[in-house]
């Protein structure tokens, strides 16, 4: 009976009024799941669950033991897929392409009653840009730390700097140590590493460093990352159960794993049920939760450690591998979305029209930022974007009012042209974004002409972007209304060139109908919106990084 259940773990990930409402449903539906089959199994529950591939077999067997106990109504069957297919599935049914990862077939996901991705990272990335996509997660199954992966000739050389602080430093100044990880927008293992080297670093000059550093030894799948440490790559950052079963299957080429102090960012394994399951499929994937409470011995096995980061019996421990490490909190959106979007700006390249409002309303104070004007506040985004960019991309420079240029709204100040080589010019420009007294607000205008300038010299192979920022509706008499600016646009569009169109709003006086309806024309793009301006820096890095709608 219910009052007889062992209390079940919450991640903090996503909890949610919508996980509750489902949680309460499923506690509902589960009294009568007991009770039914304590009768006899008038009928069967058909339970299809997903799970990464290392924890596949473990949750197979405990699936299948308890599928076989007297009384159990149900049968479940344990698909092995890897977390990124099955992300790119469900964030393709709610009309989100995550950035790396894309859309997939649908069959990844069609039928998931339950899913145990190697990360909650990829449940927080999926419902941070769908919010449609809320599972219930009923805790972690499993978990495994990040490490530094070596050869073993090399570990006591690397071990004598245990700091993950002191480490980080010198992964960015040691050029002999070639550090690599896996991409961390489709592999849950390279963003871990990414969270754990940024989060042991002191100033954004450094994270960018050491992050450049990492992208020019990245992989795109963890086995080839491991068979490159000690050849081209000197240490990477990965998973315990990665360098076990490395070890386990190539024994004459031996990894070592360093362990980052203090404990960083680890694979956690939650179990989500996925949205819209039925209650009583619902009742029965919280019982099977139930039954993975004791999988230990197998996940041990398996290279992983239990949900709450200790070594069950039989595990295989890496030399200095601690008996347990402690998780730290779970990231959420806010730690996750600026840090992928810095990494795609870093290791992607682009061309970029970057369109600045200088209103007179861009001459606004912002408390929240120290009293900085609207403006001074963007000058310094900018600046700190550009300084993301590598010589591969290429930037222009517009700024906008009303009559910039005769009548015109809007004035080129750098054309679209190369980082490597017009960086100074690009600086400057920024420096000189200066609010036009009493100027108004000449958005579809320009909007319009960004777009046709970048689509004129349309580049493959790159993305195409036009980057608006701006704090207010558009104001300019005489100029394009919102219909004659929708219907131009969308005539330009070409399926075969697309330019995403990202606009980010500051303030509360903009009109973000009037913004979506710009990058729904375009056909390509989101609307970031920052009601406190202070906030535009992590806007940008958000807008970097989604792929809503492209």
């Amino acid at each position: 009976m219910p009052g007889r259940h062992r209390p079940l773990q919450r991640t903090g990930l996503i909890v949610t009024a919508a996980a509750v409402a489902v949680a309460v449903v499923a506690g509902g539906a589960y009294a009568g799941y007991q009770e039914w089959s304590s009768e006899g199994c008038a009928t069967t529950v058909q339970l299809q669950v997903a799970a990464a591939p290392e924890i596949a077999p473990a949750v197979r067997a405990a699936a299948d033991a308890w599928s076989r106990r007297e009384g159990t109504c149900a049968q479940v069957a344990v698909a092995a897929v890897q977390p990124a297919s099955v992300a790119a599935s469900v964030g393709g049914k709610h009309g989100v392409n995550l950035a790396g990862v894309g859309t997939g077939a649908q069959s990844e996901a069609d039928g998931v009653d339950a899913w145990i991705p190697d990360s909650g990272t990829w449940l927080v990335r999926i419902s941070s840009e769908a919010p449609g996509f809320r599972p219930t997660v009923l805790g972690s199954v499993a978990t495994s730390p990040t490490v530094l992966a070596v050869p073993e000739a090399s570990a006591a050389a690397l071990a004598r700097t245990p700091k993950m602080a002191d480490l980080v430093k010198r992964l960015y100044a040691d050029k002999a140590l070639r550090p690599g990880l896996v991409e961390p927008s489709r592999d849950a293992t390279g963003l871990a590493g990414l969270l754990t080297v940024a989060g042991a670093t002191d100033s954004a000059a450094l994270r960018v460093g050491v992050m450049r550093a990492l992208a020019a030894n990245s992989s795109t799948i963890r086995e080839d990352l491991l068979l490159k440490v000690g050849d081209t790559v000197g240490v990477a950052l990965l998973s315990e159960a990665d360098v076990i079963a490395h070890n386990a299957k190539t024994p004459g080429n031996r990894l070592a794993a360093v362990y980052p102090s203090p404990a960083t960012a680890v694979l956690d394994y939650p179990y989500a049920i996925m949205p819209g399951v039925d209650p009583e499929k619902a009742a029965a994937a919280t019982r099977l939760r139930e039954a993975l409470g004791g999988l230990s011995a197998d996940l041990a096995w398996a290279g992983l450690r239990g949900a709450d980061g200790s070594a069950g019996t039989g595990f295989p421990a890496p030399q200095g591998a601690p008996a347990k490490v402690v998780p730290p909190p779970a990231p959420g959106a806010a730690a996750l979305t600026p840090l992928l979007g810095s990494w795609t700006a870093i290791t992607q390249p682009g061309r970029m029209l970057a369109v600045f409002d200088v209103s007179g309303s861009m001459k606004a104070k912002v408390p929240t930022a120290g009293g900085l004007t609207r403006a001074e506040v963007t000058q310094r985004t900018a600046q700190q974007g550009l300084a993301l960019l590598d010589g591969r991309w290429s930037v222009g420079n517009w700024t906008f009012s009303t009559n910039m240029v005769g009548t015109r709204p809007w004035k080129e100040n750098v054309p679209i042209s190369s980082v490597a080589t017009n960086l100074p010019q690009l600086r400057a420009a920024i420096g000189r974004i200066t609010p036009k007294d009493g100027g108004d607000t000449g958005l579809f205008d320009t909007a319009l002409a960004a777009y046709a300038a970048v689509k004129k010299d349309w580049k493959p192979g790159v993305s195409n972007s036009v980057v608006i920022y701006t704090d207010g509706k558009n104001d300019n008499p005489g100029g394009l209304k919102i219909e004659e600016l929708v219907a131009k646009m969308t005539k330009l569009r070409d399926p075969g060139k697309p330019v995403r169109m990202i606009i980010i709003g500051m303030g509360t006086a903009i009109d973000r109908a009037e913004l979506e309806a710009i990058v729904e024309a375009s056909g390509s793009g989101g609307v970031f919106v920052a009601t406190d301006p202070a906030k535009i820096g992590e806007i940008f890095l958000e807008a970097i990084a989604s792929r809503r709608g492209a």
